[in-house]
């Protein structure tokens, strides 16, 4: 797999967000592979600086959305500005303005950051779950996250996966005893997510996380 050269010329800024959630050591690591230049930061004041900002997250979708409260103003309008957002498991679950979890966990409506309309939805079918393990990854269309990754697998730990209410919005999507969104977007392709965990994904993942310092750069 060939390296990034654009990452080699100029490293990406990139911002971790800590919201108290998530295993952070790994992300950074896998990013700095990568090419890109980390900071883990619980302050919104460093999104404005930031040529990208990833969202990782494990845990469940209310604790995620409110722990990310003090962060949701910031992150919109660094999305509104154009600039590349990457939710991470959780993280990409929390893009979106719904979820089933908190109503299988009884806990009644919970608005994550709506960048991309949709819910999340609780595997229904006879497979175990949560799903745990590597799976294969069927690009659907265009975009510059997945270059060179159709048909590649990838880790995956988790329960609810996406459901965007714009089928547009489906980049990549992974059989499971259903076909469900592995990889999203939005219409303007700068805000996006992965269901599995790229810096658990080997060469896999190295490449979306190559694929997004690229994305920073160019943005």
């Amino acid at each position: 797999m060939e390296g990034n050269t654009h990452a080699k010329q100029r490293s990406a800024s990139v911002v971790v967000v800590d919201y108290g959630l998530g295993n952070l050591r790994s992300a950074v690591k896998g990013l700095e592979r990568a090419g890109a230049d980390v900071e883990v930061s619980d302050d919104p004041a460093t999104f404005d600086a930031a040529d990208g900002i990833v969202l990782p997250g494990v845990g469940a979708f209310r604790e995620g959305v409110e722990n990310a409260g003090p962060y949701r103003e910031a992150l919109v309008d660094a999305a509104e500005s154009g600039t590349p957002v990457f939710g991470i498991c959780l993280g990409m679950q929390m893009l979106l303005t719904t979820s089933e979890e908190a109503e299988h966990a009884g806990e009644g409506d919970v608005t994550g950051l709506d960048l991309i309309p949709g819910t999340n939805v609780r595997f229904d079918g006879d497979q175990k779950v949560p799903q745990m393990g590597w799976n294969e990854l069927a690009v659907q269309r265009d975009h510059p996250l997945v270059d060179g990754v159709d048909g590649e697998y990838a880790y995956f730990v988790h329960s609810y996966y996406a459901v965007p209410e714009d089928d547009a919005a489906v980049v990549a999507t992974t059989d499971y005893g259903t076909d469900f969104p592995s990889v999203i977007a939005d219409e303007s392709g700068t805000v996006f997510g992965t269901q599995f965990h790229p810096e658990k994904s080997g060469d896999t993942g190295l490449r979306i996380l190559e694929n997004f310092v690229n994305i920073c750069l160019d943005s």
